[in-house]
């Protein structure tokens, strides 16, 4: 597909409009990258929408399975330079071609989501740890393949990355609330809101190391390396609600803040070149 042609633009101004309907913290912290950066940035992100929204928007189980199937067997297609008439699939193609995108982590990716499609009703997770794998399946590696985008090789940006990637994979697991709340014994709230306790503090922890290494990070990296920030303002959201997920302040604006709030403390990092 030709780079600079019209129907790439459409396809990029698709995955844009994807992300900041269903993805809209990511998609502000997208903005903030460089222009070609940016455009792998938000192929790569419309990708992780398209397949993490799958189940949700069909009308059938089955047919939700199917469109994830069709993912499947499309990212094979991308690496072997077939057309695919989808626009997030054609954007994800130029990203591919343009900055040779790790076809492992796309596969790992939809793989996990199809393996969780496809339980039963009531075959519930058996631990914590299945639903961290879930989530490290789905969401790590994506600040990696960024960096990669932007042609920046740096090992201390990559630690750093390494750390946020695995504190958004805490935040994912706080999220999924519901599904914590079944693995517990006694199934209270108090029980739960311990849990999702011990997960937050492993997120700030691993916020915390990628902190240490800012001063050694590149600065052409620190922009991809926002991404800490909508973690942080889910942390401080629950720290305000004793880490209560079900209570109806999180679910308000960004992450549980109003999001002028939000896009203010995204430019106060980006302007002090921080994250």
């Amino acid at each position: 597909m030709n780079g600079g042609g019209s129907s790439l633009r459409s396809a990029l101004s698709y995955c844009v409009q994807q992300v900041r309907n269903y993805d809209y913290h990511h998609y502000l912290c997208l903005l903030e990258l460089p222009t070609e950066m940016r455009k792998a940035a938000f192929a790569l992100r419309a990708f992780n929408v398209e397949t993490a929204r799958a189940m949700d928007v069909a009308s059938d189980p089955k047919i939700g399975l199917m469109r994830l199937l069709w993912w499947q067997e499309a990212i094979d297609k991308l690496y072997t330079k077939k057309p695919i008439n989808h626009p997030a699939a054609q954007a994800l193609s130029w990203a591919i071609s343009e900055h040779n995108i790790s076809k492992p982590w796309l596969k790992r990716s939809v793989e996990a989501r199809i393996r969780d499609a496809q339980r039963e009703v009531d075959d519930i997770p058996e631990s914590i740890e299945e639903l961290e794998k879930y989530a490290e399946d789905t969401v790590s590696t994506l600040l990696y393949n960024t960096l990669q985008a932007g042609g920046i090789s740096s090992t201390t940006a990559d630690h750093a990355a390494s750390h946020i990637d695995l504190a958004e994979k805490h935040g994912l697991l706080v999220k999924q609330g519901g599904r914590l709340e079944i693995l517990l014994d006694n199934n209270s709230r108090e029980g739960l809101s311990n849990v999702v306790f011990e997960i937050a503090s492993v997120a700030n922890a691993h916020l915390l190391k990628a902190r240490e290494l800012a001063g050694k990070v590149p600065a052409e990296a620190k922009p991809v390396l926002l991404h800490s920030v909508p973690v942080q303002v889910l942390l401080d959201s629950l720290n305000k609600v004793q880490f209560d997920v079900f209570d109806p302040r999180i679910q308000r604006g960004v992450l549980g803040v109003p999001p002028l709030l939000f896009q203010f403390k995204l430019k106060w990092y980006s302007w002090r070149a921080m994250f």
